[in-house]
């Protein structure tokens, strides 16, 4: 028997996984994140060539670089059929088989639901099924969501996302491997799981799609459904036509006075270091995405699409990072980048610095009771920019409630005064105070977890 081997390549950063399959000398790639020099270096190291590459589906949440490592390895490119594509591939539907070589192969199940015509791939050796690359489809603990192609569309996906999970599990052993490409964090997924990894015996016990009848599952599902990300109307149309090989060569580097104009302009510059580095000072009129949090999503969420936007950073790894992240969701090129810190940002101009006040969300119910420690100011607003599931579950009362990805066009919605502003963990809140401060409000950053809101004393009540 061939021993096969599946190697996980995580893009933690969209919630998401590619994968590359093997049997010691020729390998499969599913659904590859458009930087596939991670890929290439995987099968370098494993001593691989890889001879096949498979798309589950059109990706909605990144450009993927299923075309370019075909091209550039030589491998045949697997797509659905029925998708409509502008480039050459080997289009594959419900029923074919791939022979990869003597023990590995792929069977091709369609598994609408998250797409139309979303497929998901039975690996099997010699002595049958090892496990199933589902893409979108069968998550870990939950589905992908329906909605991507429109909420028309998203009742009928969500009937068909029911009855494809339950073919895979009628399909497969218990024993069978899940490989989601979705579901670690992605807005792909309907709902979010810890879990690890899977089989179909234990999404049997804990995957509302095997537990419910259709009703109750499309109910449910498209009740939970929130935003997601505006850049997933752009990554469809450029996924249909095919992305070229990705650019990471060096941004443009810029010096003070071209950052003090791109501020002045009002561009979208974007400092990566952490929150905390941001809060103890800063260049005015930045703004703050760090990378040590989920800064592609919120950024490329928020900036208007093909917006100049600066990266600044403490070491060129740190914007090449960025970069890299950036590319992935289809932002190719940076219109500038600094490195250093924000006094040579600044050209050694400290007029050109500012802070940011951080509270905790004791200070924030010392200081509705009239008594804000530390010199903090009083609260005349608070701003909950948490997304709209996560207010219905419950929030501050007398809170207002402003989505982050929604605060860019909705600052005339901010009412005056000095705002104090809180998300779930303190990321969001740093964003968005950032954008108020460069908007010339007078902002508090809530730098701390929500949950001890209520451990502070303050008044916890329903949403609606």
């Amino acid at each position: 028997m061939t021993e096969l081997s599946v190697e996980v390549v995580q893009t933690s950063s969209l919630g998401d996984r590619s994968y590359l399959a093997h049997d010691g000398q020729v390998a499969i790639v599913v659904d590859p994140q458009r930087d596939i020099d991670r890929i290439l270096a995987l099968a370098g190291r494993l001593g691989v060539r890889i001879t096949h590459v498979a798309e589950t589906h059109l990706h909605n949440d990144y450009v993927s670089g299923g075309l370019a490592l075909a091209q550039l390895t030589g491998a045949t490119y697997l797509v659905a059929a029925n998708d409509e594509v502008g480039f050459e591939r080997r289009p594959v539907a419900d029923g074919d088989e791939v022979s990869v070589s003597a023990g590995m192969g792929l069977r091709v199940v369609a598994t609408p639901g998250h797409t139309f015509h979303h497929l998901s791939y039975i690996l099997d050796d010699t002595d049958g099924p090892v496990g199933v690359f589902t893409g979108g489809s069968l998550l870990f603990g939950t589905t992908g969501r329906t909605d991507l192609l429109g909420k028309q569309h998203a009742h009928t996906l969500a009937e068909h996302q029911h009855s494809s999970v339950r073919r895979l599990a009628d399909l497969l052993p218990d024993g069978a491997q899940v490989w989601p490409t979705h579901g670690f964090g992605s807005f792909c997924s309907a709902t979010q799981s810890d879990a690890p990894e899977s089989t179909i015996g234990r999404e049997r016990t804990a995957n509302p799609a095997l537990r419910l009848e259709t009703d109750d599952f499309v109910g449910q599902t498209l009740a939970g459904l929130d935003a997601y990300p505006a850049y997933y109307a752009h990554m469809g149309a450029r996924n249909t036509a095919g992305a070229d090989l990705i650019d990471l060569t060096p941004i443009a580097a810029a010096d003070p006075a071209e950052l003090a104009t791109r501020i002045a302009d009002g561009e979208w510059v974007v400092d990566l270091r952490s929150r905390k580095a941001f809060t103890d000072r800063h260049l005015a009129g930045t703004l703050s995405f760090g990378l040590d949090g989920p800064m592609s999503t919120w950024l490329g969420w928020m900036a208007p699409w093909g917006a100049p936007i600066t990266l600044l950073g403490d070491s060129e790894q740190q914007v090449a990072d960025a970069q890299r992240e950036l590319a992935r969701i289809g932002i190719d090129r940076p219109a500038a980048a600094a490195t250093g810190s924000p006094e040579q940002w600044a050209g050694g101009d400290d007029t050109r610095l500012t802070q940011l006040t951080t509270a905790t969300f004791a200070d924030l119910a010392a200081a509705r009771a009239g008594t804000p420690p530390h010199g903090l100011p009083g609260v005349d607003v608070l701003l909950d920019v948490r997304m709209s599931n996560e207010w219905r579950t419950d929030h501050i009362d007398g809170a207002v409630h402003i989505p982050l990805p929604d605060l860019p066009h909705r600052l005339a919605d901010v009412p005056a005064g000095t705002v104090w502003v809180h998300c779930g963990s303190g990321y969001r809140a740093a964003a968005a105070t950032s954008l108020l401060q460069r908007a010339g409000h007078r902002v508090v950053h809530i730098d701390d977890a929500y949950p001890t809101a209520a451990d502070a004393g303050l008044p916890i009540v329903p949403g609606n």
